[in-house]
C-alpha cells in the first residue's frame, strides 16, 4: 500500500501534461473532419423555451425553431465566438473550441435583467452563483469513471462532500450525514432507502444520468424555497427531448436502455430509461469468498404534454427492484506489523436475502397565468417495500501468520490466539407510503422576484424489526455490553440467563402529517458601477406525530447577499446567513432498541458563510476559482452512531455541535475544450453530548483532495482519457456499534482511490459507414475503466474479535474493493 501512494504524486504530474501514454491503441487511421457541431434549447429564466432566438457567428448563423432548439455547424480547433440575441431578452454569448466531429450540448438561459457573457463550460453567468448554487455538466457525469457512476460519483470530486465507500451512493456534506440532504428531479423530492445497511446493497441510484438535462447543486446557504433539511440541495432536471433517438451502454457492470421521442406536432414528448447493475464484478474481488447473486433494475419515465402554450403537464414514474442474495464463505485478513503479524481466518454458514422495492409517480402541472406570474401544482406519492433476512454463523481463528518467505506455508495462520464464532439473525420488514401535493408561485415585476408555496405531506411507515447477535469467545457466550453481573466462577457456579449480545425487537406503525409553506423575496439592482443581489425569505414547518397527541413547529428566517464589483478582475462576493431545520424523519423518531420516540425535536442549525468567486484567462483559456469558508451552529442534535452507511440514532435531542471548514475549486480548461478541476477542503465538525465535552462526529472528515482530469490526444481527438481522484483523511468511527463514542475516538485508515477511463469514438456522427448495421447508429464509444488504479486497500468499518490470553479485543479492518478492470461501450442511434 505504501507504494501505491508514493507513486500517486508522480502520477499525477504525468497527467498534468495532457501527454499521456497508451500502451495499446485500439483503432488507428481516423480520418477526421475539420468542423463541430453546437446544439441545444435556450430558454428563459423561468424555464420555458424561446422561439426566434437568433444565433451569429462569423462563420454563419442559425435560429432557433418553436421549442427553442438549434443547432450549429462551427470549425474545429479554434476559438469561436457564438451570439445569442432576442428583442425580449438580454444578449448572451458563448466562447468555444471544440474538436473535430464533436457535438457539444450547449443550453443558454436568457435573462430579461441580466447580461450573459460566457466561455465554455466555465460561463460568466452569475446567476446560479448568487442563489449559492454550482452547475455541473450532465456529460461529464456520463464520462467520469467509477465503481459506482453517477451524479454522486461527481458530487464526491467536489470540496466539503464527502464519501468513504465507492459501493455507495450516499455522500456527507459539510459536517453532515446522508439523510441531511435535498434531493429533486424536476421539483419533486426524492428519498432514500430506510433499511440500507452497506453499500454492496443498495444498487442503483434513483438519478438515471442518460435522462439528466442540467444539474445544480448547493453544498449549504440555501434559499428558503428549498426543503427543510440541514446541508445540501441536489436540484436535478430531466430532459424534455427535441427529438427522437436511443442510446444504449453495456459494461460488466449491468447496462442501460434510454429512448426519447416527440410527437410530430411537439406537444408531446417523453423520455424513458431501463438500467440494470450487477456488483458481482466489484463484491467478487473482496477478500471474503462469497456466493453473490444480486439483481438491480428500474424503470423510469418522464412525459411533458404541452396542452396550451401557457400551460403544460409533467408525469414522472419510477419503479425499482433491488435483490440482494448474498452467501459469505470464507474469509482471511492480515493485519499488523512486519515485527507483530496478525490474521484473522473466518468460516461462514448461511446467507442474507434482501429485497427492495419501491415505486413512485408524480404530476405537475405549469401555467403562465401573465407575463409576470407563473403557477406550478405538484402531486406525487412514493410507496417502499423493503425487507431483510440473514441467519449466517462465522467461526473466527485470530492467529499469527507464517512470515517465512519460500516456504509452504507463508501466509497461513501458524499459532492461534483466539478462536470463537458469532451468530447474527435478522428479519426486518418494512412499508412506507409518503404522499405530497404541492402548490408554487412565482412573480416578476421590473427587478424583484417573490417565490411562495405550500405543500401538504403524509408519511405513513409499518415497521418491523427483529435483529439479534450471540457471541461466543472460546467456549464462552459474552453477555450484554454495559451489563455487569457477579460471576466468581469457578468458585461459585453460574446460574444466570444466557442472553443474547445484542437483542433489539420492535413494531412500530407511524403517521406523520406535515405542512411546509415559504415566501422569498429576490431584488437585482445596480449600486453605482458594482451590480447587487438580495435574496431574503423564511420557511415555516408544522408537523405531528400519530399518537403524540401535540405537534411542533419551527420557523426558518434565511437571507443572502451578493455584490459583483466593477473592478479590473472579475471578482463577486456573496453573504449568506439562515436558519436551517430538519424535522424528523422515521428514522430519527426510531432509537437504538428500536423504539419510536415521537418527542424528538427539529434539529437547527444556523449557518455562516462567505464565499468568492475569481474568473480569469490562464494560459488564454477560461478558469474559475471558487472559495467558500463556512460555520455552522447546530442546537437540538440527535446524537447517532454510524457503520458502513447505517445511521442509528439515538432519538433525543441531547446534544450540541458545530462545523467549520474551507472549500476551495480551482477549475477550467487545463486542456483546450475540456473542462478539469482541482478541489481541496477542511472540515472541523465536533458534538458535545449530555455536557461531556467535545468529540468529533461521525462525519469529521477534516481534509479532502480531490481531481478530475479529462484529456485527449491532440492528433486523434476522440481517444480521451477520464480521471477521477481522491484522498479524504479517514473518519472517526470503526468502534463497536454499542460502544461509547467517548471511549472510541480512533480514526478509520485514510481513504485513497483513483479511477480511470479511457475511451476511443469508434463512429462519429460524420463517419462513413459502410456496413449496413451500422448505418442506424450516430455514435459508438468502446473504453476501458480500472478502478482503484493502485490497489489501495480502503475500509469503512472495522469487525472486533477478542485474544482470549490477553483479553484484548483487535479491531480488523473490512477493506474495500481493489483493483477492477471494465469494459464500457456506448451506443447512440
Amino acid at each position: 500500500m505504501e507504494t501505491a501512494v508514493n507513486t500517486t504524486p508522480f502520477f499525477i504530474e504525468k497527467l498534468m501534461n495532457r501527454f499521456f501514454c497508451l500502451s495499446v491503441v485500439l483503432i488507428t487511421g481516423l480520418a477526421s473532419a475539420q468542423t463541430a457541431v453546437i446544439k441545444g434549447v435556450v430558454t428563459s429564466e423561468d424555464n420555458n423555451s424561446v422561439a426566434g432566438v437568433n444565433i451569429n457567428t462569423n462563420y454563419g448563423g442559425a435560429t432557433t425553431n418553436n421549442n427553442g432548439f438549434y443547432e450549429l455547424s462551427v470549425p474545429s480547433n479554434q476559438s469561436i465566438t457564438i451570439f445569442f440575441s432576442h428583442i425580449a431578452y438580454k444578449k448572451a454569448s458563448v466562447t468555444v473550441t471544440l474538436q473535430p466531429n464533436e457535438e457539444f450540448e450547449f443550453h443558454p438561459i436568457l435573462s430579461e435583467n441580466i447580461q450573459q457573457i460566457g466561455e465554455v463550460i466555465v460561463k460568466n453567468n452569475h446567476r446560479k452563483f448568487v442563489e449559492g448554487i454550482q452547475t455541473l455538466s450532465p456529460q461529464t457525469i456520463r464520462n467520469l469513471p467509477g465503481a459506482n457512476a453517477g451524479v454522486e460519483n461527481l458530487l464526491t470530486s467536489l470540496p466539503g462532500v464527502n464519501s468513504n465507500n465507492e459501493l455507495s451512493t450516499q455522500y456527507a456534506v459539510r459536517g453532515g450525514n446522508y439523510d441531511e440532504n435535498l434531493v429533486y428531479v424536476n421539483e419533486i423530492e426524492m428519498y432514500r432507502p430506510f433499511l440500507v445497511r452497506s453499500g454492496q446493497q443498495e444498487g442503483l441510484s434513483f438519478l438515471n444520468s442518460g435522462m439528466i438535462q442540467n444539474v445544480s447543486f448547493s453544498a449549504g446557504g440555501f434559499q428558503s424555497k428549498y426543503g427543510d433539511k440541514l446541508s445540501s440541495v441536489l436540484d436535478i432536471t430531466y430532459k424534455k427531448p427535441l427529438e427522437s433517438k436511443a442510446n444504449a451502454s453495456l459494461s460488466l457492470l449491468g447496462g442501460s436502455v434510454t429512448y426519447e421521442m416527440v410527437n410530430a406536432k411537439n406537444t408531446l414528448s417523453g423520455v424513458t430509461g431501463v438500467r440494470y447493475r450487477d456488483n458481482s464484478l466489484l463484491v467478487n474481488q473482496k477478500e471474503t469468498a462469497t456466493n453473490f447473486k444480486p439483481r438491480f433494475a428500474d424503470i423510469q419515465s418522464f412525459w411533458t404534454y404541452k396542452l396550451h402554450p401557457k400551460w403544460s403537464l409533467n408525469l414522472l414514474a419510477s419503479l425499482s427492484t433491488n435483490e440482494y442474495n448474498y452467501e459469505p464463505l470464507t474469509r482471511q485478513t492480515n493485519f499488523g506489523t512486519l515485527q507483530e503479524p496478525r490474521a484473522l481466518v473466518v468460516y461462514y454458514e448461511g446467507m442474507e436475502k434482501d429485497k427492495f422495492n419501491t415505486r413512485s409517480a408524480a404530476l405537475k402541472t405549469t401555467f403562465k397565468a401573465t407575463e409576470n406570474l407563473t403557477l406550478k401544482a405538484i402531486t406525487s406519492i412514493y410507496h417502499a417495500q423493503e425487507t431483510e433476512n440473514f441467519d449466517i454463523l462465522a467461526q473466527y481463528l485470530l492467529g499469527e501468520p507464517s512470515t517465512d518467505i519460500g516456504g509452504e506455508n507463508l501466509g497461513n495462520v501458524e499459532y492461534t490466539k483466539g478462536v470463537g464464532s458469532q451468530i447474527t439473525h435478522a428479519r426486518n420488514h418494512l412499508d412506507g407510503i409518503i404522499a405530497k401535493a404541492a402548490f408554487k408561485g412565482t412573480y416578476r415585476k421590473n427587478e424583484h422576484q417573490i417565490d411562495a408555496g405550500i405543500s401538504f405531506k403524509r408519511e405513513d411507515i409499518k415497521d418491523r424489526v427483529v435483529e439479534w447477535e450471540v457471541i461466543d469467545s472460546a467456549g464462552f457466550s459474552l453477555r450484554p455490553p454495559h451489563v455487569t453481573v457477579r460471576n466468581d466462577q469457578p468458585y461459585t457456579p453460574f446460574s444466570g440467563p444466557l442472553v443474547a449480545y445484542q437483542n433489539v425487537r420492535a413494531t412500530n406503525h407511524s403517521v406523520i402529517d406535515r405542512i411546509e409553506g415559504y415566501l422569498q423575496w429576490s431584488f437585482q439592482q445596480d449600486w453605482g458601477k458594482h451590480q447587487v443581489w438580495y435574496h431574503a425569505g423564511i420557511r415555516a414547518h408544522q408537523w405531528s406525530v400519530s399518537d403524540s397527541g401535540n405537534s411542533q413547529q419551527v420557523l426558518s428566517p434565511r437571507f443572502q447577499f451578493a455584490i459583483k464589483p466593477q473592478w479590473k478582475k472579475d471578482m463577486l462576493f456573496r453573504i449568506s446567513v439562515g436558519n436551517y431545520a430538519q424535522p424528523p424523519i422515521y428514522k430519527e423518531l426510531r432509537n437504538q432498541l428500536g423504539v419510536l420516540q415521537p418527542q424528538v425535536k427539529a434539529q437547527q442549525s444556523w449557518h455562516y458563510l462567505l464565499a468568492n468567486e475569481y474568473s480569469f484567462l490562464l494560459w488564454g483559456r477560461p478558469f474559475k476559482l471558487i472559495s467558500e469558508a463556512y460555520y455552522k451552529s447546530l442546537t437540538r442534535v440527535n446524537p447517532y452512531t454510524l457503520e458502513n452507511v447505517r445511521i442509528r440514532y439515538k432519538a433525543q435531542n441531547n446534544a450540541v455541535a458545530f462545523a467549520t471548514g474551507l472549500d476551495i475549486r480551482l477549475n477550467g480548461e487545463f486542456v483546450p475544450g475540456t473542462e478539469s478541476w482541482i478541489s481541496i477542503g477542511y472540515l472541523n465538525t465536533q458534538e458535545n453530548i449530555d455536557n461531556k465535552g467535545y468529540i468529533p462526529r461521525p462525519s469529521d472528515q477534516r481534509l479532502k483532495f480531490a481531481m478530475l482530469f479529462q484529456d485527449y490526444v491532440p492528433k486523434m481527438p476522440n481517444l480521451k482519457m477520464n480521471l477521477n481522484l481522491i484522498y479524504n483523511t479517514g473518519l472517526p468511527g470503526g468502534s463497536p456499534s454499542y460502544a461509547d463514542p467517548y471511549q472510541y475516538l480512533q480514526r478509520l485508515r485514510d481513504y485513497k482511490r483513483v479511477d480511470i477511463g479511457m475511451s476511443y469514438v469508434l463512429i462519429t456522427p460524420n463517419s462513413t459507414k459502410k456496413m449496413r448495421f451500422l448505418k442506424n447508429i450516430r455514435e459508438m464509444t468502446i473504453g476501458v475503466e480500472i478502478f482503484n488504479v493502485f490497489d489501495v486497500q480502503n475500509s469503512i468499518t472495522n469487525t472486533w474479535v477478542r485474544d482470549v490470553y490477553t483479553k484484548q479485543q483487535f479491531g480488523i479492518p473490512n477493506y474495500m474493493t481493489p483493483r477492477v478492470f471494465n469494459i464500457k461501450t456506448t451506443l447512440q442511434f
